[in-house]
C-alpha cells in the first residue's frame, strides 16, 4: 500500500467503517516524570534507508546526535516498494503486549514538511486494519509544527530546537493506549488500532516534497 494513503486513512476510518476514538489533548501541564515506575531497558536497531544508496549519503553521526535526511526524489527502501523513501532506524523490539516507551531528543531543521519522524509501526496486524498505531508528523507551519498524522496540532515552533518527546504504549490482547509527552508534559492520549506485532521507528519518512531532515540524541528504550 502506497503509504501516503496510510497517512490520510491515519485519522479516518478503520476497515468496515467503524470510526475511530477521537484522540483527547491535554493541556500541556508539568506533571511527574513520566519515566517513574518504568526500567531503562537495552535496545537494537537495523536501517532502512533508500535502497541503492549508502547509509553514509543519507545518515551522518557525530557528538551523541544521529543526524537523518531523505529527498522526496530518493528511491524506496526496498527495490520495487510503493513506499515513500526514509532514511529510519527500526527499532528491533518487537512486541504484542506490555508496556514499551520510545524516548529521545529530536530537532527538527527548519524546511522539514510532511514527514514523520516517529512512528509505531504495526507489522503483523489483521488484514484492513491500519499499518500504524501512531506517527507523529513535522509541518512547515506555524514555525514548524506536530501534528498527530496530518490532524492534531501537537505543538507549534518547533523548528530549529531540541524537545524531548517520550511515546508510551500500553499494548493489550485488545485496544491498548499511546500517550505522547512533550518535554514530559502529557499533550496526547489515544486508542492504538488493536492486537498486533509492532515495533517503534525514527527518523524521516518522507510523504512531502524536497528534502527531510530529523535529528536525534539521548535514544532511550524503557519497559514496564
Amino acid at each position: 500500500m502506497n503509504r501516503r494513503t496510510v497517512l490520510r486513512a491515519g485519522t479516518g476510518l478503520l476497515a468496515g467503517g467503524a470510526a475511530l476514538a477521537l484522540p483527547s489533548v491535554a493541556r500541556a501541564t508539568a506533571a511527574a516524570d513520566p519515566t517513574d515506575g518504568w526500567t531503562q531497558t537495552s535496545f537494537d536497531y537495523s536501517w532502512q534507508k533508500p535502497w541503492n544508496l549508502d547509509l553514509a549519503d543519507r545518515h551522518s553521526y557525530s557528538g551523541g546526535v544521529h543526524r537523518m535526511w531523505v529527498y522526496a526524489t530518493d528511491e524506496p527502501f526496498e527495490e520495487g516498494s510503493s513506499t515513500d523513501p526514509r532514511t529510519e532506524m527500526r527499532w528491533k523490539v518487537d512486541y504484542t503486549t506490555g508496556s514499551h516507551m520510545w524516548d529521545a531528543d529530536v530537532y527538527l531543521p527548519s524546511g522539514t514538511d510532511g514527514a514523520s519522524f516517529v512512528q509505531i509501526l504495526r507489522s503483523v496486524h489483521p488484514s484492513g486494519t491500519p499499518a500504524t498505531d501512531i506517527m507523529l508528523n513535522a509541518y512547515d507551519t506555524n514555525g514548524g509544527t506536530v501534528r498527530r498524522y496530518d490532524g492534531t496540532v501537537l505543538r507549534t515552533g518547533v523548528y530549529d530546537t531540541w524537545f524531548n518527546v517520550k511515546i508510551a504504549h500500553l499494548a493489550s490482547s485488545g485496544t491498548g493506549t499511546v500517550r505522547v509527552y512533550l518535554d514530559d508534559s502529557l499533550v496526547l492520549t489515544v486508542a492504538d488500532r488493536g492486537p498486533a506485532t509492532r515495533y517503534f521507528k525514527n527518523g524521516v519518512y518522507n510523504h512531502g516534497s524536497g528534502r527531510a531532515e530529523a535529528r536525534f540524541r539521548n535514544l532511550r528504550y524503557w519497559t514496564r
